[in-house]
């Protein structure tokens, strides 16, 4: 029987193909983007050699690659390592983008390398029941005073709280259970796991000091509702505004659909 790990693999090469469009197309998920674009540019320091986990197709890949930063980029799904590869030939990007097969659980396998900074984004770390070993494994790979931004699903999500008023219970409470709830994508299926900041800050503060944390989609609602900046530019506008007036506010640094934290290497 396939690891969870394999299911996920399998699940977003499967959906390689098409997964740029599905996310160019839902303006959410470009809000939500931004966000983390944004905020991972405030903490990059000048000339950084990063290394991303669970980097897909490269979106944000190639985006930082052009702002001048040298990456090395790993996932576990081979369909996204291939549209990311064609992409770094396309642009001619060799000089600054490296590309390797690897699941975030043996990052061990990636010493003696040493990098600036790890970011992980659109919480790819949820595929995981293992954070605590995926965040321990952080250490060796840094230089001194490098620095690690994660964008990761915590276990309150109000827009998703409130699918109950429909009748979708399974929707409101999915992040509550406490050995990972079943998602799929392209018909696989497979399991996730939802971690409050607490935990990362509790697994990596032997070692590491909490630089900023933000939360993401508090009032903006997360991707699923479909079509919503079509259908309300005005009320996004505004909820745009809320959500970055109190992002960095106790509890919607927790409660929200994904929450971005940076920490630096003592």
């Amino acid at each position: 029987m396939p690891t969870n790990t394999e299911n996920v693999s399998e699940a977003f090469s499967q959906q390689s193909l098409v997964f740029d469009t599905i996310y160019r197309e839902n303006l959410l998920s470009e809000y939500m983007r931004q966000e983390f674009r944004t905020e991972l540019l405030r903490t990059l320091k000048k000339d950084a050699h990063i290394l991303e986990l669970n980097c897909g197709t490269g979106m944000d890949t190639v985006y930082f690659a052009e702002q001048g930063y040298k990456i090395f980029a790993i996932d576990n799904a081979e369909g996204m390592l291939q549209q990311l590869r064609h992409k770094v030939n396309t642009l001619q990007l060799q000089d600054r983008i490296e590309v390797q097969r690897c699941d975030f659980e043996q990052l061990e396998t990636l010493q003696p390398r040493k990098f600036d900074h790890i970011y992980s984004n659109f919480s790819g770390l949820n595929c995981t029941a293992h954070l605590d070993k995926v965040l321990q494994s952080f250490g060796p790979l840094l230089n001194p005073g490098g620095k690690v931004s994660l964008v990761i699903m915590p276990k309150i999500c109000p827009w998703e709280n409130i699918m109950v008023l429909k009748g979708k219970w399974k929707t409101a409470f999915r992040r509550f259970k406490k050995n990972g709830t079943m998602a799929h994508i392209e018909g696989v299926h497979f399991k996730t796991w939802y971690y409050n900041p607490s935990y990362v800050i509790r697994t990596l503060k032997p070692d590491f000091k909490v630089l900023s944390l933000k939360g993401i989609c508090i009032t903006v609602p997360p991707p699923f509702i479909e079509n919503f900046v079509e259908r309300y530019p005005r009320w996004f506008s505004v909820l745009q505004r809320i959500d970055r007036s109190i992002a960095r506010v106790f509890p919607f640094t927790w409660c929200c659909d994904q929450y971005m934290i940076t920490l630096q290497l003592k």
